[in-house]
Formats: C-alpha cells, structure tokens, sequence
C-alpha cells in the first residue's frame, strides 16, 4: 500500500468493549477522536462514514483477539488494515514526552 493514495487514516486503540479510535486526513485535521464501541453496527457505521470521505486504512494495535471484529467489518467493506505493532508505538509516544498514554 502506498500511504499518499490513504485520505483518512483511522488509528484504533482496541479493546474489550470499546476501542479509542482517532481518524486524521492527509493534512492532520482530526475528523474522529473519541471512543468506539466493539460493536459490529457502530464500526459499520463509523467506517462508512469515513470511506464517503475518502480512502480509509484502519490502523489497528491488536489485530487478533479484541481486536479481531474491528477488523473482519473492515476487511468485510473493503478497507486496508494495517498493524502498528506495541513496541514501535511505545518508540513513536517516547518521541512525544508528556502526550503519550503510560498504559
């Protein structure tokens, strides 16, 4: 995947009944940043108001396990996934002092 064809990228933090999801466009305006449930009718819904936005690619921590269903709706309506493994956000929030979550 070639990330200058992405239009909005959708990070989510997964987890057992909601998910912290934060959507940014190319440029880095937030157009999402709040929770989301684990549930299938509110994931089809937040993904299908993206994608009339343009190119979505779901950025997921966990893409097994909790964070399975997010990931089969997405796959499901034809959006790229992406796996941010925990070491490499752990590097990526050192850079950031102070903003990051300590969890």
């Amino acid at each position: 995947m070639i990330t200058t064809d992405v239009d909005i990228f959708l990070g989510l933090d997964v987890g057992k009944t909601d998910h912290w999801a934060c959507a940014v466009t190319q440029d880095g305006k937030k157009i999402w940043n709040k929770t989301l449930p684990n549930d299938e009718a509110k994931l089809v819904a937040v993904y299908q108001n993206l994608t009339a936005q343009g190119i979505v690619l779901v950025v997921v921590d966990q893409p097994a396990t909790i964070g399975a269903l997010a990931v089969a709706v997405a796959h499901q309506l034809g959006i790229q996934v992406a796996y941010l493994p925990g070491l490499t956000m752990r590097r990526i929030a050192d850079m950031y002092p102070g903003t990051a979550k300590t969890d």
